[in-house]
């Protein structure tokens, strides 16, 4: 139970948090704020409906870090923060950075008042003490694709910037992937069932039917082939357990019961309760699924393999499946929904600004498979030079040590100072070394799970649905 526990806790990292995305269902113990040190000056307040919060050393070298949090649901406390853990926001303030970061005004996808807020606080922190040298933006989860946001929206106000674990296919792919996902389960375990994809009137109601559905699906093997498949359209990883190896690449069924736990106990939500709160936002539903083959999304997903077997395994006949999902009505977009949610935020990978981005292999509310979404549009801009991505080999979303994320910082910090990426010190073996010179107490993640340093080369598979700024949308 206590592995179960620490499985979950770690997975939803980012999600438990005022600083991540809100789960409804499962949290981890926050670490304790740390107490300023004498020689650290430690302003908050509110501006507008935001809190804010900003440290600053008194041996401050000029340079400042601006946080941006992750996804806080709907209705959820909504704090400031300026890091994602206190032992990161100990580093930087003992070696003279200040640190910052605001609440937003509202919760759920606040990106266009984060936009806002955040450089509210830059003004602030101008004001109240004087303009940095640099300004270094950094965020996690939904706080990574605010951070590439904030570098494209306002280039000339940063220096460069990390997101971490970023949902950098940016929102509109992001919310068309999760549509797919949610289309195929309908469509495929409850087709006569009165669960809302989009317009959803009582969103509460409607995650807890979708979980009465999927309960009743993973209990059979063609429940469990379909979920695969389900899983497989958004490329959801089959490794769920940080606290466990990965499970092997023929273990199908270990994979399987890997995406059924990403699915119910992290997607859902988002799919079948926070997507009205988008909608709201946005004014319409800004998703859709005309035009898609799923012939065509299970072919260049990583999990083809394990679904064709689970499938035969279930004696199911998966064209039929796939038929299906093809033949059933279709979802159009309000265009002036997709338009707003293209503003808030799509990425067009033209960079001004040095940017490392950092991922798990094994997220499975925010792919990985994001980063090549966001590298495919920087190199269709031709700005591949200032781009750099890191990859740590462990399970769940935004599950890094401190370690990890303090060699992220110090690699951005170099790439600064030289003017170039410096090569050998991205390898992995470089990075490990660095992040275990530091010691055992920069090896947990969450503040709780020891585990050693895990920085590979990778190369992520195609994003499922991948959406460059500014497109038509489908009518």
């Amino acid at each position: 139970m206590r592995r179960a526990f620490l499985a979950v806790a770690v997975v939803l990292l980012m999600a438990c948090t005022p600083s991540g995305n809100a789960s409804p269902a499962h949290s981890a113990t926050p670490s304790p704020t740390p107490s300023p040190s004498p020689t650290t000056t430690s302003v908050s307040g509110s501006i507008g409906a935001a809190q804010y919060r900003i440290e600053i050393p008194a041996t401050w070298n000029g340079t400042l870090f601006l946080y941006s949090h992750g996804y806080v649901a709907p209705g959820r406390i909504n704090l400031a923060t300026d890091s994602p853990a206190p032992l990161i926001s100990s580093w930087l303030l003992d070696h003279g950075y200040a640190i910052a970061g605001s609440s937003y005004s509202s919760t759920g996808w606040a990106i266009e008042d984060a936009f806002k807020d955040q450089i509210a606080v830059l003004d602030l922190f101008n004001q109240r003490f004087s303009k940095p040298k640099r300004v270094i933006a950094w965020g996690g989860s939904l706080g990574g694709i605010i951070t590439a946001g904030l570098v494209q929206t306002y280039p000339d106000r940063f220096a460069g910037a990390i997101p971490l674990c970023g949902v950098l296919a940016g929102g509109v792919a992001t919310w068309n992937a999760g549509l797919d996902g949610a289309y195929a389960f309908k469509t495929l375990l409850a087709p006569t069932s009165q669960l809302q994809l989009v317009g959803i009137t009582n969103p509460q109601a409607n995650a807890a039917l979708a979980v009465q559905i999927f309960n009743q699906a993973a209990a059979t093997p063609a429940g469990q082939a379909r979920i695969a498949l389900i899983a497989a359209l958004g490329d959801l990883p089959g490794w769920f357990d940080p606290t466990a190896p990965q499970p092997a690449n023929a273990d199908y069924a270990g994979q399987e019961a890997a995406q059924a736990r990403w699915e119910s106990q992290v997607d859902f939500p988002f799919e079948f309760q926070y997507r009205a709160e988008l909608e709201q936002r946005a004014g319409g539903n800004p998703s859709w699924n005309t035009g898609v083959d799923y012939a065509h999304q299970l072919a260049i997903s990583s999990s083809n393999a394990e679904v064709t077997a689970l499938y035969s395994a279930a004696g199911l006949d998966l064209a039929a499946d796939l038929r299906a999902l093809n033949a059933g009505t279709r979802i159009k977009a309000d265009p002036s929904a997709a338009a707003y949610l293209d503003r808030f935020v799509s990425f067009d990978g033209n960079l001004s600004v040095p940017v490392l981005t950092m991922h798990t292999i094994g997220d499975g509310l925010v792919v990985v498979q994001d980063e090549t979404a966001y590298g495919d549009a920087v190199r269709a801009a031709g700005k591949q030079d200032l781009l750099r991505q890191l990859f740590v080999h462990r399970a769940g979303h935004c599950a890094f040590s401190a370690a990890e994320t303090i060699m992220a910082i110090e690699a951005m910090l170099a790439r600064l100072e030289a003017g170039t990426w410096g090569g050998l010190a991205l390898a992995p073996a470089t990075l490990n070394d660095g992040a275990l010179a530091m010691g055992d107490s920069y090896q947990t993640v969450g503040g709780f799970l020891k585990s050693p340093p895990a920085f590979e080369s990778f190369t992520p598979g195609p994003y499922p649905r991948p959406f460059v700024k500014g497109s038509p949308v489908p009518t």
